[in-house]
């Protein structure tokens, strides 16, 4: 796989908010299937997609994390969005996706999915994980958008060992993706260490369906 950093991308002259914004750092990415898929160490609430994909809990009452950061950057309009959902169809189960406006986010939608809380991996969590991505995938084809950046679903507080849910998310997100009418998928990570532990799973699981040839920018 290649990395391109910031800096790279900015001599390439490539100035879209997905690659190249201040909280980019690095990027690796393939095309599969005429599907651009990257993963990006970075700030998920500055992506300049068409959805953002918030791992939320679910109360969709926003938290700590990824789930807080978005409720910040989006403002307090997207709590009371969850707060009709859930009085009207009751708590997220895990494996469920919903989405809201983004408010005062670059993108105009978030889907919020709630994942698996890691309890040793014999109580499906695997199943659950790959539902979360399988659910935010038909969304984004119902509402017909072509670009999603997720983030790292179960990663956080929820306890699911890193490696082992990026092997489950980039595996679902290469199988579906091409059935979803998105042309960009992207994961942010936003620690240098999570990004690391990713790539690695993004070249096998590349490697895996034959999507060897990195992205070029």
């Amino acid at each position: 796989m290649q990395c391109v950093t910031r800096e790279t991308c900015l001599k390439k002259k490539v100035l879209s908010d997905l690659y190249c914004s201040e909280a980019y750092k690095t990027m690796t990415g393939i095309t599969y299937r005429n599907i651009h898929y990257h993963l990006i160490q970075g700030d998920i609430t500055t992506a300049g997609v068409d959805v953002v994909v918030n791992a939320a809990n679910a109360q969709l009452a926003g938290g700590g994390g990824v789930d807080g950061a978005i409720h910040r950057a989006s403002g307090p309009k997207l709590l009371q969005a969850g707060r009709k959902i859930v009085q009207k169809h009751g708590l997220l189960l895990p494996g469920q996706a919903v989405i809201t406006p983004g408010f005062n986010l670059k993108a105009p939608y978030v889907i919020h999915t709630v994942g698996p809380v890691w309890r040793g991996g014999t109580h499906g969590e695997a199943k659950q994980l790959a539902s979360c991505y399988r659910s935010c995938l038909d969304l984004a084809k119902t509402y017909r958008l072509k670009s999603i950046a997720f983030s790292a679903i179960s990663c956080g507080v929820f306890g699911y060992p890193k490696d082992a849910a990026a092997a489950v998310s980039l595996a679902e997100l290469l199988k579906r993706g091409a059935d979803s009418g998105l042309s960009s998928i992207s994961v942010y990570l936003f620690s240098a260490s999570i990004f690391t532990i990713w790539a690695t799973q993004f070249a096998q699981q590349a490697h895996k369906v034959g999507a060897e040839v990195p992205y070029q920018l």
